[in-house]
């Protein structure tokens, strides 16, 4: 366990946070953002309870209508859970505890089948939301050249498939049948680290974006990449996670730790419509039902929550010390949160995660 632990640094920078399926449209530009310290602060009616360590995705599920969390518990542990939690109340409902690490979440459409990423092992397990119980697991053969399995980071269900970025330096992006677990193919050369993930319905492409600063468009039908941008350009960028507008064709990517900002590209060309000053962007989701944009930050512990035709900061909810990944419900009215701990320098944290609840509309 040793090992996997000195490999963790990498994967908790990369920070796992969700990416949404969207469709795309026409691009537009829109004005400039309003800086976040303008903003005012919003004493949210949010709920907000501690779980368990590790918390890292969430899944909502049409089957059952919990909310599942994923979590890797300890880094001076074995193993993990997958927290049922109520959807409303974040009451546990139950849990499943696993062999191995838990990471990135998807779901097939009706929420009956769970996928789950096992970063530390590079892996990926499915978990039946009836029973609670594991029922497939597929372990990758990459090996780095320190012996460190890839790290399975983000995961995309599309039409059947799994889509599972691996962090490695070239990274790759597995192929799996969602129904076996048997591997279908690899997207090879996928650039440094694939971190986000995400399908467009109007685009009929792929996008996933990577450490080395470049977004790739990849066609599912042959699961050849198609091109690559770079939308910074030279400049130093570690791209994470992506959203999309289908109405205006914007596809948002943040970067947390380089450029420290929220790209706004027109997802046909790549195009850089607009670059948010708005400071370190980790996970992002685009509520078309409010037409909003929410954004976690690290450094400043807090929600952002901005209009998204003007990017003006309509409210900051303080979520300290460290929101992390988003979940949007299917109405659009409900946002779901996780918020990290600090690492200790030898991996412990000084306490459990907190999952947080927040009514949009109130």
């Amino acid at each position: 366990m040793s090992k996997k632990i000195s490999a963790l640094a990498l994967l908790v920078t990369l920070a796992l946070s969700g990416c949404a399926a969207h469709q795309s449209g026409t691009a537009k530009q829109a004005p400039a953002a309003q800086p976040a310290d303008t903003a005012k602060t919003q004493a949210a009616d949010v709920q907000q309870r501690e779980l368990a360590e590790g918390l890292y995705e969430m899944a909502l599920s049409p089957a059952t209508g919990a909310l599942y969390v994923a979590s890797a518990q300890s880094f001076n542990s074995q193993g993990g859970v997958v927290y049922k939690l109520d959807s409303t109340t974040l009451k546990t409902l139950s849990q499943t505890h696993t062999d191995l690490k838990n990471f990135g979440v998807a779901s097939d459409p009706q929420g009956k089948t769970l996928y789950i990423t096992n970063s530390l092992d590079g892996g990926v397990s499915a978990l039946d939301t009836a029973t609670g119980k594991v029922t497939g697991r597929l372990l990758f053969k990459e090996r780095n050249d320190k012996g460190f399995p890839y790290g399975a980071r983000e995961i995309l269900w599309h039409q059947g498939s799994l889509y599972i970025g691996g962090v490695a330096d070239p990274g790759v992006i597995w192929v799996v049948d969602a129904t076996s677990l048997k591997l279908k193919t690899r997207i090879n050369n996928a650039g440094k680290w694939v971190t986000g993930l995400l399908y467009s319905e109007q685009t009929q492409r792929l996008y996933a974006a990577n450490g080395g600063g470049e977004i790739l468009v990849i066609n599912p039908r042959n699961n050849r990449i198609e091109t690559r941008w770079k939308p910074l350009g030279n400049k130093e960028a570690l791209l994470l996670n992506l959203a999309e507008d289908k109405e205006t064709g914007r596809l948002f990517v943040t970067d947390n730790s380089k450029a420290k900002t929220t790209l706004v590209l027109d997802i046909h060309t790549g195009k850089v419509l607009k670059q948010l000053e708005i400071g370190d962007s980790l996970a992002v989701k685009f509520n078309p039902t409010r037409h909003e944009l929410y954004i976690t930050q690290r450094e400043s512990g807090k929600l952002l929550i901005l209009n998204a035709t003007t990017y003006e900061v309509k409210k900051q909810i303080s979520l300290s010390p460290q929101p992390n990944s988003l979940l949007l419900s299917a109405d659009g009215q409900t946002l779901y949160v996780t918020v990290k701990q600090p690492f200790n320098k030898d991996h412990s944290t000084n306490g459990p995660d907190n999952i947080v609840r927040i009514p949009l509309n109130q």
